[in-house]
């Protein structure tokens, strides 16, 4: 039996018992080449080698095994020589049923074949599957095999795009990019919105009665019998949308308040309606990372990767699912549990059926739930850390579902009185109370506004009727602002990419990291923050490839893709009319369409500087984005932009003061001994000096200047300056000191001794050794005896070699570890530690205002990234020369590669 992950066939193999081998695959086995490395020989040649797909002959793919697999499928394959039959169990949904198309393909047994699938990993489950198992849908493996091929087409013809007109090494692709455009245009309403300002009266008035509550308070709502205009009554330009309400200023407003102080007032209303809340469905996999967001700070991909390890220890059911249904089973245990818990009358006569309203709910499986026919309580799973923390959320979410409405009262109460110059002033307030707490008992969702009321939360208001006085025990104006929109969060940006129909719930969470990974997009506290260079890019592709980065579109093309699954549409058809065009339309009525390989095939038109420039709006100062990042521009005279500035932060205010600030150019003299200019200037990595080497005299005339190769040209010397030096205060001496470094101090056992500043501080070196120095002041004292010292000490390595300097801020307690987070300055800058684990700040995030929530986001990051092999590691030791010899006599092996039909790997979209 074959799964894709080792600790899922460790949990396997103990339902299974003896008689079965359970291996894991580690994932795909092939895929597309990855390089002009991977391309077979034979292929080279090709004119379609590179994208690894043979666009005219039906988009067939070229696969390869993976450099990194081809030691397991060997494995496997000895395994399959003992096995009388091979059970295909990889996930059940179209990305598992192509890794068990391409293991049969690959592996060619000469024994039964069979796939088996399952939700959930219990002894149960598993042998039911195993007494039950089917053959391959070739449909879903023909839908995954197109979604690859359209991602790779869309990322190796566009990509180079941007390389060409934007910068090296950028990306594109079919999901991602578009996930890219949300985030650029959230910025761009926010760098466009004009902030209106209105003015009301909060006001807290007294029923006189002795029983609680007995004062509440409320807000102005009219005047005269105009309404008063509230943030939702502008547009975002800052103009009233609304003509007929009442626009308060600030001395309209405190002078009706000074009017209206000390009057009577009445209850001109009271309007109580019954209140009810429907549970939440169970989870799919979108709003749990949504929830996992709200509630536990969890990043989208790190929720999935707690969740993985849930699943595959057979915790909770699959986690990549659209489905909302649960099994009756599932129903059975959660309304059991849920009585057990809170009491019989908790649990509804009848059991809840939830049905998906996603369009296109992939096919496999039910909700996310605790797995097994009867539900562990987290007390009782043995879970720890952040896996314990998901599963509660995920237990709780499945109980509430099956638990009755809460239900209550809603109140509305209006209250009138007149002012000293008889105007009439409604005020209005409203409350809601929870008589019965039902499904709240168990679980209340989190919102991504944090204004928002949380489902539980009660407003109480005075028992009222109509006619009842009340005194006014105070009157304030209070002045308001329109708020741009928010800028989106993991979770907000789940939820739009999803409501618009837009890629696969399941890669969402690899999404976001790439637009995070690839420089798009940044975070601040939990905001997504578009870079410069994310709004090049998307200029680029809405002026030049509206279609690939348009919202229907890309939807449009998932839904393709499904029909592709369902057998109603053709793949190498579908292919060819995205890759090529249709100049006929689609046949039913629609419009004829460009290909992509014409799209990407006229770019001369394209003004790389035009689409990498952007107008402050009232200056004439341009945003500019270079190679070397972004910078302002005005009549040539030019600026850096400093990285951790948000697009609608660069006003036309803080650009004039980025150019007021000393360029930090300064001329300090020459050098006596070179006759070369010294300048200090300020540079992408901090404040710097170097010399000015003059340029080469120009050749006599008539004789042709001989042409040095850049590579002989004189370079000049460079040096960073000190941590206690700054530009404005540096001489001409300390520049030609810190010019002189490397200083050498000697030799020691025949290898020179030079003591030299690096990027992780002073330090003096021999050979390949080497040992800090406590400041850089010693770069210039330290001897040759004193080295000899340093160096007959065992070196020291790690945060500990110097004594532990205090923290900038303590945050709080870790709440996946419990333990107490705090800020360090180390080498490479602020980073957050619990005592365990550091992560760095990242672009955006500032010592002064990081919150614990964000620091144990960066801290769960990082656990995930050591996890799954991206921390630290050793290096391996050196390969004998005898080895290389015996390796270089070995008999070449023949190369394993072909091409076929079918290729799927995870895409990223």
């Amino acid at each position: 039996m074959i799964v894709e992950s080792p600790a899922k066939a460790k949990t396997i193999a103990g339902y299974l018992g003896r008689g079965y081998v359970v291996e894991s695959s580690i994932g795909h086995i092939r895929d597309l080449p990855g390089s002009a490395g991977e391309v077979p020989a034979k292929y080279k040649g090709e004119p379609w080698a590179k994208l690894g797909v043979n666009v005219e002959h039906d988009f067939e793919p070229l696969y390869v095994v993976n450099a990194d697999k081809r030691a397991q499928v060997a494995k496997l394959k000895k395994l399959l020589e003992e096995a009388d039959e091979l059970f295909l169990a990889t996930d059940e949904d179209r990305e598992g049923e192509a890794i068990a198309w391409h293991l049969q393909e690959v592996l060619k047994p000469k024994v039964p074949v069979h796939r088996m699938t399952f939700n959930e990993i219990t002894r149960d489950a598993i042998r039911q599957a195993a007494a039950n198992p089917r053959e391959l849908n070739l449909r879903l493996v023909d839908a995954q095999e197109t979604r690859r091929i359209l991602d790779r087409l869309y990322g190796y013809e566009v990509s180079p795009v941007l390389w060409k007109k934007v910068m090296p090494k950028l990306s594109a692709g079919r999901v991602q990019s578009v996930a890219t455009r949300l985030v650029v245009e959230r910025e761009r309403e926010r760098i466009a919105f004009v902030p209106a300002h209105y003015w009301d009266i909060q006001a807290e008035f007294d029923t006189g009665r002795g029983d609680e509550p007995r004062a509440f308070k409320a807000g102005l709502v009219g005047v005269d019998g105009k309404r008063v205009a509230q943030g939702r009554d502008f547009a975002s330009d800052g103009t009233l949308k609304t003509r007929d309400v009442l626009h308060l200023d600030e001395e309209g407003a405190r002078g009706l308040a000074g009017r209206l102080t000390g009057r009577p007032f009445e209850v001109k209303s009271v309007e109580s309606k019954p209140y009810t809340r429907k549970p939440y469905p169970p989870f799919r996999t979108t709003t749990l990372q949504q929830e996992a967001s709200r509630k536990l700070g969890f990043s989208a991909k790190y929720t999935m990767s707690v969740a993985q390890k849930l699943y595959e220890n057979g915790f909770i059911t699959y986690m990549r699912t659209d489905s909302i249904t649960l099994s009756e089973t599932a129903i059975g245990a959660a309304r059991r549990q849920a009585a057990t818990l809170f009491g019989g009358e908790y649990v509804p006569d009848r059991p809840r059926v939830y049905t998906s309203k996603v369009k296109n709910a992939q096919e496999a499986h039910e909700a996310i739930r605790p797995a097994g026919d009867s539900f562990r309580t987290p007390g009782e799973t043995g879970l720890s850390g952040d896996q314990f923390r998901l599963y509660e959320l995920i237990w709780k979410r499945t109980i509430a579902s099956q638990m009755k409405d809460a239900a209550g009262q809603s109140v509305s109460i209006r209250v009138l009185g007149t002012s000293t110059a008889n105007e009439a002033a409604e005020f209005g307030a409203t409350g809601k109370t929870i008589t019965f707490h039902g499904f709240l008992k168990a679980y209340v969702e989190g919102a991504d506004d944090p204004s928002t009321d949380r489902d539980d939360q009660e407003r109480r208001l005075p028992t009222l009727a109509q006619g009842d006085p009340l005194s006014a025990l105070a009157m304030d104006a209070e002045g308001h602002s329109t708020r741009p929109p928010a800028r989106y969060t993991e979770a907000s940006l789940v939820k739009e990419l999803e409501d618009r129909e837009i890629g696969r719930p399941s890669t969402y969470a690899s999404i976001i990291g790439t637009i995070l990974d690839r420089g798009y997009v940044f975070k601040k506290g939990t905001a997504l923050v578009p870079s410069f260079l994310a709004f090049a890019v998307v200029n680029l592709l809405e002026q030049h490839f509206g279609n690939l980065v348009d919202y229907d579109f890309t939807a449009h093309m998932e839904d393709g893709l499904d029909e592709i699954a369902r057998g109603e549409a053709e793949r190498v058809r579908w292919l060819t009319r995205f890759y090529f065009g249709d100049g006929e339309g689609d046949g039913n009525g629609g419009q004829a369409s460009e290909g992509l390989k014409e799209l990407v095939g006229d770019i001369g038109d394209i003004d790389a500087k035009g689409i990498s420039s952007f107008p402050i709006r009232g200056t004439d100062i341009m945003i500019r984005v270079g190679r070397y990042g972004p910078y302002l521009d005005r009549d040539g005279e030019r600026v850096n932009i400093p990285e951790d500035i948000a697009p609608d932060e660069l006003t036309a205010e803080k650009a004039e003061e980025l150019f007021a600030q000393p360029s930090g150019d300064r001329e300090l003299g020459p050098d006596p001994d070179t006759g070369h200019t010294i300048v200090a200037k300020s540079g992408r990595f901090g404040p710097y000096v170097t010399e000015v080497i003059p340029e080469e005299a120009p050749a006599p005339e008539g004789e042709k200047k001989k042409r040095t190769k850049k590579a002989d040209a004189p370079k000049p010397r460079t040096s960073s300056l000190f941590k206690n030096m700054s530009l404005d205060t540096i001489t001409l001496d300390d520049a030609l000191k810190l010019l002189s470094l490397p200083r050498t101090l000697g030799e020691l056992d025949g290898e020179p001794v030079t003591a030299q500043n690096g990027r992780f501080g002073p330090y003096i070196k021999k050979g390949t050794d080497s040992r800090s120095l406590g400041s850089e002041d010693e770069l210039f004292t330290v001897t040759l005896e004193q080295a000899k010292e340093l160096f007959a000490q065992p070196k020291q390595r790690g945060r500990g070699r110097a004594a532990a300097a205090a923290p900038l801020r303590e945050l709080g307690d870790d709440p996946a570890s419990g333990k107490p987070v705090v800020v360090k300055e180390g080498r490479f800058g602020p980073y957050v530690t619990d005592g365990e684990t550091n992560a760095s700040l990242r672009k955006g995030d500032e010592v002064e205002s990081i919150t614990i929530q964000r620091a144990a986001e960066l801290l769960a990051e990082r656990r995930e990234k050591v996890a799954a092999g991206g921390g630290p590691k050793k290096k391996a030791p050196a390969k004998k020369a005898t080895a290389k010899k015996a390796a270089a006599k070995k008999a070449p092996t023949k190369k394993a590669a072909a091409t076929g039909k079918r290729s799927s790997a995870k895409s990223s979209s």
